[in-house]
């Protein structure tokens, strides 16, 4: 492993990569950029399995504890949570290692994303108007650019808010604005991308004891916690531990059926991340966990 400058270690949920970048950090004197679109929440715990406060003690992490569960983050969050992490870990002379279940903000972090422009007061008002009717805008910017928006689903107001806010400002269609802002790599050299592979009955062992664990943690009084602050509202709550225990409670399930729910929820998860990761990184030095370690420890 070369670790003279940055490395990438993906994995599914629950296949031991966050605990394995932290031994790895102290080894190599690094600093850890988490990539998952949960833990940079505050206040979300448990359901998004962070590692804590004590086991982060002696390594700076980037990416966890960032914003509140009613704040909204894009992959341009990332993207400038990468740039920070970067920057500082070469002025302190220290190694970076990027680590996470959520393979789409690396991709993004390789390939980049175009760049989006200023969206100003008149515009956003112009776009939270039409969109008092979420079909009626996105039948607005189908008809417009039916090539771009049979990639978003009409009940995704997030993106649909999105395309109209680029619409309205540069009076470009999705696709004629993308075509003429390509995207720029992010990271622009080489980076090593580790990824630990599983075996399926392993992995759900794994999912079965984190879940056991999670609830006995105190799961559903961080979410009722959440609820009473935030609502039901805001995106993160529909995160896998989250919207199964809001059913609980709401007398869908018992607390038996909750932890099966939350089980196989969590193991379809790791099967989307796994298949996207072998799909996306076709040069990545595929590892089992113990293989990993031999390895680099």
């Amino acid at each position: 492993m070369d670790l003279s400058r940055q490395i990438a270690l993906i994995a599914p949920t629950a296949s031991g990569k966050t605990a394995l970048s932290i031994e790895l950090a102290k080894r190599y004197n690094a600093n850890i950029l988490s990539l998952d679109s949960l833990s940079i929440y505050k206040e979300i715990d448990i359901a998004s399995a962070k590692p804590t406060k004590k086991e982060r003690e002696g390594v700076k992490h980037f990416g966890i504890d960032i914003i509140y569960p009613n704040e909204n983050f894009s992959v341009t969050t990332f993207i400038k949570l990468y740039q920070k992490a970067r920057e500082e870990s070469i002025k302190d002379n220290k190694k970076l290692i990027i680590v996470g279940g959520t393979g789409f903000y690396l991709k993004s972090l390789i390939d980049g994303i175009s760049p989006i422009p200023k969206i100003s007061n008149e515009t956003i008002e112009k776009t939270l108007n039409l969109l008092k009717d979420t079909k009626k805008a996105y039948n607005f910017l189908y008809n417009i650019d039916s090539k771009y928006m049979r990639k978003i689903k009409p009940t995704d107001r997030y993106r649909v808010e999105k395309m109209l806010n680029l619409y309205f400002e540069t009076n470009l269609t999705p696709t004629e604005y993308f075509s003429k802002n390509p995207p720029q790599p992010i990271i622009k050299e080489p980076i090593d991308i580790y990824q630990i592979t599983t075996p399926r009955e392993i992995l759900r062992k794994r999912i079965s004891i984190r879940t056991k664990n999670m609830l006995d943690m105190g799961l559903i009084d961080e979410v009722k916690y959440l609820i009473d602050k935030y609502t039901n509202f805001p995106n993160c709550m529909r995160a896998i531990g989250i919207k199964e225990v809001i059913d609980y409670l709401n007398g869908f399930y018992n607390i038996d059926e909750l932890k099966e729910k939350i089980i196989i929820n969590t193991a379809r998860l790791a099967k989307r991340q796994r298949t996207f990761n072998r799909s996306k990184f076709k040069n990545s030095i595929d590892m089992s966990l113990e293989e990993l370690k031999a390895k680099i420890l």
